[in-house]
């Protein structure tokens, strides 16, 4: 099976098993018929959608850790010029 976001034309899955509301099942299901496209497709493309929107938190999160370790803090003056800028 080919996903677009994967870029490969097999892969090896996993399963997971997910409880929805039956109004977002019935929309989900609408969505598949009028796409040609299978619920399985519609889940993957949603999920790879909100797993690349959010993940930036978590990269950011530890690019600020690895920072901190190594010593590399915002001096007072740059502080008080974030403060000064948006007015905190």
């Amino acid at each position: 099976m080919y996903y677009k976001y994967y870029g490969a034309i097999q892969m090896s899955t996993r399963t997971i098993n997910v409880r929805l509301p039956e109004a977002l099942y019935k929309q989900i299901e609408d969505l598949s018929k009028a796409t040609a496209r299978t619920k399985s497709f519609l889940a993957i493309d949603a999920l790879t959608h909100y797993v690349q929107r959010e993940s930036w938190q978590i990269r950011d999160i530890r690019q600020g850790i690895e920072e901190a370790d190594a010593g590399d803090f915002a001096t007072t003056k740059e502080v008080e010029a974030v403060f000064a800028k948006y007015g905190a």
